[in-house]
């Protein structure tokens, strides 16, 4: 059976251009009446279900918190593609060379931590949300380890877990992975160091994907 590559998606196949932090502090402003409602909340790495429901601990608002955050997505989507056109944003190096490499012979899925239709959005934007069969989002769980282990069961489809691979750029992708036993791929594109990936116990560290046919020798081996 082929391998299945679970990919992260912000800062490991695209960069928006710090489109989805503005458009959910513009919601968190229009919404609850805070400014910055994310200035204190660290974004790398963490789900949006961790990051919504962090703001609004942090800022004390009150009431069920689930309510809050269905308020809180259906304005963010409407937001969101209007800051993807306005911020300037990129596929990362590689891309969209790798999928197409990495499709002929392997599933492709996503373990991200963007709520699943925003995820879609920012796809769609870029032009590759066509390689991907499902995933895990940011929806299932504050811990991402949860949107992995989703991911795995909606994509993987009965692979040996040595077959099943995340990729991310992040320790939190990173320790996920490893958390429901399979591969763990770093990629030194977001906000840490090849060696902080390999300190958090990644099985392969790239520094990017820019040599995606070496890249994808490397996974498909």
């Amino acid at each position: 059976m082929s391998r299945a590559f679970l990919f992260d998606i912000d800062n490991t196949l695209l960069y928006t251009g710090g489109a989805g932090s503005s458009a959910m502090n513009a919601v968190f402003r229009e919404v609850f009446g805070i400014e910055d409602g994310f200035g204190k909340v660290e974004f790398s790495g963490r789900t949006d279900l961790f990051i919504v429901s962090e703001g609004l601990r942090q800022h004390g608002v009150e009431g069920d918190v689930q309510q809050h955050v269905g308020a809180f997505v259906d304005r963010y989507y409407e937001l969101l593609p209007g800051a993807l056109k306005d911020r300037k944003g990129s596929l990362m190096p590689g891309f969209p060379e790798l999928l197409d490499a990495l499709s002929g012979d392997a599933k492709l899925g996503l373990a991200t931590g963007n709520f699943s239709k925003a995820a879609d959005i920012k796809l769609r934007h870029y032009g590759i949300d066509s390689f991907f069969e499902g995933g895990g989002f940011g929806e299932v769980s504050v811990d991402r380890a949860e949107v992995v282990k989703a991911a795995v069961e909606n994509v993987a489809d009965g692979r040996a877990p040595e077959e099943v691979f995340v990729i991310g750029d992040t320790p939190h992708d990173i320790r996920a992975a490893l958390a429901n036993g399979v591969k763990a791929v770093g990629v030194a594109t977001g906000n840490y160091s090849v060696d902080e990936l390999k300190s958090s116990g990644a099985d392969l560290v790239f520094e990017d994907f820019e040599s995606y046919e070496n890249a994808a020798a490397i996974l498909l081996r």
